[in-house]
């Protein structure tokens, strides 16, 4: 079915993209705007993939012509929230290399943050005096923006920026039958520092559910059994100064498509709630080519053969990072989507690691990069050679606007991010990259449990969309992890099950530096309902991953430990980057297998193991703990009370060298169940790093 799939929902100036689903690049599409609100002179252009940019609020109707009918499909526009803001630096904020001649005659720089998509070349800070200066407009929150004078990144200056103003309300649905009719209730939340929300309710194009059977009072939508057809989606946004994250749910009938009558309800799922072992889950990355050691070329049989040492550590999943054909060591740089680098090994060989980890009981996530191929992929060189037929797989912007000192053969450019030049973004507006990149989907979604997707934030919305219906239609535990960073909750939209958790990651690297007192940690957690995710999305919480210098090399070890507890015990799905429990400091160093930390190692081990026999740990909420640092610095040390209803935990973490003394005003236990040590007495606690005590009487 071409039918492009949900109501989307956006702010106005917002971009969003229409496309037909299950595309064929030989069929024929084409768009209509049918519908639009009275001041928008908004249009749409020519072509199966079109792109919307409201221009005021209210609800957009699209049509879709496509071989097997006409779909709708509905954009709902809700008023932007920005403020014009400012980012500048100087001279000395910039790092180089002693060349200070280029800086001081530089009249602009390239400036690139989130706002444009890390794209070079787009925006540009004009000097002012000692400063270079950029204003653009903002959504609340915290900004940071990233200037360079040359695009190489070997001198960049960074500037943040907070724009007040209230997060997102949130919203979710619950389904029930009363007299045998479905009764849909949304419960909205207000987000912090927002006014109460209301909520709108849209169905879903793709189902026979009529707007006239529907009966809407408030917060409750209801329909009566004789109206619902086989398969009914529902939808709903709380909306207050800015929208929420809509929320779906999917009522069964058990009838065929269009049909309806009298029988029963039937099921009701949330299709955008993460698989429930999500929450319960480790999950141990392995940068692949560093893995086996320091004279052993790391194959997947090399690998499999190591398997004892990761199930040793108790974890559920692993994370490999890529391993399709690729020039790099790193494999982010694709040249055959379909196919495992030679180096590592054959599929039957990858599948063969897969199977021996699925006999440990560890799932296998997948790195999947879509966003973009490397340049020596062929039909990148067809495409650039000007083959007509990979003329629209890749993005092209005008030579202009192209910062690299690449000669690029003709007119103009290819489009990329940051200064990765070596791999161009593919083009999500043709249709042959869709079908290829979901036939990419469909090529390792059987192979494995699950895919860590790469540059989430480079793909678009629609596109995601899909996918999850894709691989979640014949498994719905299938995981979908995105790398998106900063996080947004808009990929969290029936889009991806568990999202980085950037806040925390900055935020206890901030600590560990001591730039941040270790209460801050609170304020990290808080950010994720100020960005408006669903109560019920997860989060991976983590301290280190490949493409961030090691924490241990920026913070210490006496640091890291605390860091690694915190990842633990508060809620979330926790991450150890392979490497990380045997010290070593390099990014993408080789692992220390001979020399390794085995101290650091059992410390992981142990908490992997605490987290796993308590649920309590796993449990959603975090509470402060009143506390006083009789011997110590108390901004390195943090408490906190963590329940499940039956057991109470009370965590105490240290940021800093040595031990610390602690009482704490509620009554525990005085032994630490993570070390099995005694701790203390009368709620005065010893903390070197971290203690987990049961609590006398919980909330």
């Amino acid at each position: 079915m071409h039918h492009p799939g949900p109501p989307r929902f956006v702010t106005v100036g917002e971009s969003v993209e229409l496309a037909p689903r299950q595309p064929d690049p030989d069929m024929t599409a084409e768009w209509q705007l049918v519908e639009r609100p009275a001041a928008s002179t908004a249009t749409l252009g020519d072509g199966p993939v079109c792109h919307l940019e409201p221009d005021a609020p209210g609800a957009y109707r699209a049509e879709l012509t496509a071989p097997d009918g006409t779909h709708e499909q509905v954009v709902r526009a809700f008023p932007g929230v920005t403020e014009t803001a400012q980012f500048s630096v100087t001279q000395e904020d910039f790092e180089h290399d002693d060349d200070t001649d280029a800086l001081a005659v530089a009249d602009r720089a390239i400036v690139i943050g989130k706002f444009n998509d890390f794209t070079m070349g787009t925006h540009w800070a004009e000097r002012e005096g000692d400063e270079w200066v950029i204003e653009t407009d903002l959504p609340p929150g915290t900004h940071h923006a990233i200037f360079s004078f040359d695009g190489s990144f070997e001198s960049t200056a960074t500037d943040e920026v907070t724009v007040d103003g209230p997060g997102r309300p949130r919203v979710e649905l619950t389904g029930t039958t009363a007299d045998g009719d479905l009764v849909v209730s949304a419960d909205a939340h207000a987000a912090p520092s927002g006014s109460e929300p209301e909520v709108e309710f849209y169905l879903d194009g793709r189902d026979a559910l009529e707007e006239s059977a529907v009966l809407i009072d408030g917060d409750e939508l209801r329909v009566p059994r004789e109206a619902l057809p086989g398969t009914a989606r529902i939808h709903a946004v709380a909306v207050a100064e800015r929208h929420s994250v809509a929320d779906t749910l999917v009522v069964e009938c058990g009838r065929e498509s269009g049909e309806t009558g009298t029988g029963k309800t039937g099921s009701v799922s949330r299709p955008a709630d993460p698989p429930s072992w999500a929450s319960d889950a480790t999950i141990y990355e392995i940068f692949v080519r560093s893995f086996a050691g320091e004279t052993v070329d790391t194959t997947f049989e090399a690998i499999e053969r190591r398997v004892p040492y990761i199930e040793s550590l108790g974890v559920d999943v692993v994370w490999l990072t890529p391993v399709q054909a690729s020039p790099t060591r790193h494999g982010y740089h694709i040249t055959d989507f379909f196919d495992t680098a030679a180096d590592l090994g054959t599929r039957e060989e990858f599948e063969s690691l897969v199977d021996r980890l699925h006999d440990a009981g560890i799932r296998v996530v997948f790195d999947l990069v879509i966003n973009h191929s490397s340049r020596d992929h062929p039909a990148f060189q067809l495409h650039r050679a000007g083959v007509p037929e990979y003329a629209d797989y890749y993005e092209r912007i005008p030579a202009s606007q192209d910062v690299s000192d690449v000669d690029w053969a003709g007119e103009d450019a290819p489009g990329y991010y940051f200064n990765w030049t070596r791999i161009p973004n593919l083009n999500y507006d043709s249709l042959s990259v869709r079908r290829w990149m979901l036939d990419v989907v469909d090529e390792w979604r059987d192979v494995v449990d699950g895919f860590r997707c790469d540059v989430a934030w480079g793909v678009p919305h629609g596109f995601w969309k899909e996918a999850r219906e894709r691989v979640k239609a014949d498994d719905p535990g299938f995981l979908l992890l995105d790398e998106t960073v900063p996080r947004d909750a808009a990929f969290a939209e029936n889009e991806f099950d568990v999202h980085y958790d950037t806040d925390l990651f900055d935020t206890l690297r901030d600590i560990g530096t001591g730039d941040e007192p270790a209460s801050a940690l609170f304020e990290a957690l808080d950010a994720t309902v100020e960005h408006g995710y669903p109560d019920r999305a997860g989060h991976m919480r983590y301290v280190d991953n490949h493409d961030e210098d090691r924490y241990i090399d920026e913070c210490g070890g006496a640091s890291l430990r605390a860091a690694v507890g915190a990842t633990f015990t508060l809620p979330g799905t926790p991450m150890i980057y392979a490497g990380q429990e045997r010290g070593v400091e390099q990014q993408r160093g080789t692992m220390r297998w001979h020399d390794g930390d085995n101290a650091l190692t059992d410390f992981h081990r142990r908490l992997v193991a605490l987290r796993s026999d308590h649920a309590a740990l796993r449990a959603p909420g975090v509470y402060p703990v009143s506390h006083t640092v009789e011997t110590g610095d108390s901004d390195r040390v943090v408490a906190y009370e963590r329940t499940d209803g039956d057991e109470t935990l009370i965590v105490v973490l240290h940021f800093g060298d040595g031990t610390v003394s602690v009482s704490l005003d509620s009554a525990v236990g005085d032994t630490d169940l993570l070390s099995g040590n005694p701790v203390g007495s009368d709620g005065t606690v010893a903390v070197e790093d971290i203690v987990v005590l049961p609590a006398a009487s919980g909330r």
